[in-house]
Order: structure tokens, then sequence, then C-alpha cells
């Protein structure tokens, strides 16, 4: 068997996987900026949002961060996988980007 992998035919986000006469490029985990194989622990660098921790790349809870993300008045933080979004508190509804009561 011939290692294809050695000569890096896959694309940045992807990882090079060896087969019996031939490979396969497989997509690199998503908290991951390239990577050399399956999973966070593998990321060549961590994704926007991600960061290094026991040497896997795990999401950041911008929702938990000591500075406020979500700064409009009656707006709750909900964290996301690599992000977050800023939602209306219960009672209260989005009219045009102002949260008003229901």
């Amino acid at each position: 068997d011939l290692d294809e992998c050695a000569a890096s035919p896959c694309k940045d986000h992807q990882y090079c996987l060896n087969t019996d006469g031939s490979f396969s490029c497989k997509v690199c985990d998503a908290s991951c900026v390239g990577c050399t194989g399956e999973g966070s622990d593998k990321c060549k660098t961590c994704a926007s949002g991600y960061t290094k921790e026991d040497e896997k790349c795990t999401d950041i809870d911008e929702c938990n961060l000591p500075e406020k993300v979500c700064m409009k008045e009656n707006q709750d933080c909900v964290n996301t996988s690599g992000s977050y979004k800023c939602v209306c508190s219960e009672g209260f509804e989005d009219k045009d980007g102002t949260c008003v009561q229901t």
C-alpha cells in the first residue's frame, strides 16, 4: 500500500485517511482550523469561539464571561457552539430590535 496521505492531497479543513490501495479526505471537527485527524483533540488551531483546554478545542461560553455580551435591556444570552445569541427574556418580544413586554 502506498501512503497517498504523505503528499497531503486533502483541503485545509480536512484530514487524510489512508486506506488499502487508496485514501479518503475527512472533514475536521467544527472546533478546528486545520487538523491532523478526527476529533477536537487533533486541531492544528482552534476555530473562533473555541479555546484549547486539556489538549482539546472546547467551546467558549460567552454568556459566562465577566463582560456582558448582550447589552440591551430585558435580553438574555444563549450560548451556542462556537458563538452565542441574544434573545428577549421571558415575557418580552422583539419589536424592531428592542425587547418589549408582551
